[in-house]
């Protein structure tokens, strides 16, 4: 093989380094970003006649933490007490139930409802563990109240291993 002593400016015609290189267009990557994102929450969210049918409501909730307990308020508006299912473990509550849909006939004219139907539950993680035998609950105006109480952190306890 012999050598030859590369010319530039004779080889560029040959050469062309960036020829295989594609131009980076970041509007296009957020546009196909977008279309993946809408076809996803189409199979997520059904719907009926071009309305959504699959959403149901998520109740928003505020948690606050004093020396002794944590407060956790939840607005759950619509609903009887009855239909609302609480469950505290010692490291997270479970808020279900249900908002049953009320059946209207009209003969004449157009009914439209934005209010969500349907089953719902939300798991809220607690931060340390609680009492969950002693809590507290309240449920006026659509708004649940619940004191659950802190639990003493455990104390470590050591065991002597024996090295046989």
């Amino acid at each position: 093989m012999a050598l030859v002593r590369w010319d530039p400016i004779r080889d560029l015609e040959r050469f062309e380094p960036f020829r295989e290189l594609e131009r980076w267009d970041p509007f296009h990557e957020m546009d196909t970003l977008q279309r993946r994102m809408s076809r996803l929450f189409e199979r997520m969210l059904p719907t009926d006649g071009g309305e959504r049918t699959g959403i149901t409501f998520v109740p928003v909730a505020e948690l606050e933490e004093t020396d002794n307990a944590f407060k956790l308020k939840l607005e759950i508006p619509g609903l009887e007490r009855k239909d609302i299912n609480v469950e505290v473990t010692p490291e997270a509550v479970s808020i279900s139930g249900e908002r049953k849909s009320e059946t209207t006939t009209e003969r004449e004219g157009y009914t439209r409802s934005e209010f969500r139907y349907g089953k719902f539950q939300r798991i809220i993680p607690l931060p340390s563990t609680v009492k969950h035998e002693e809590v507290n609950a309240e449920y006026k105006d659509g708004i649940l109240r619940l004191t659950l109480p802190k639990a003493e952190p455990e104390k470590q306890k050591s065991f002597k291993v024996n090295l046989g």
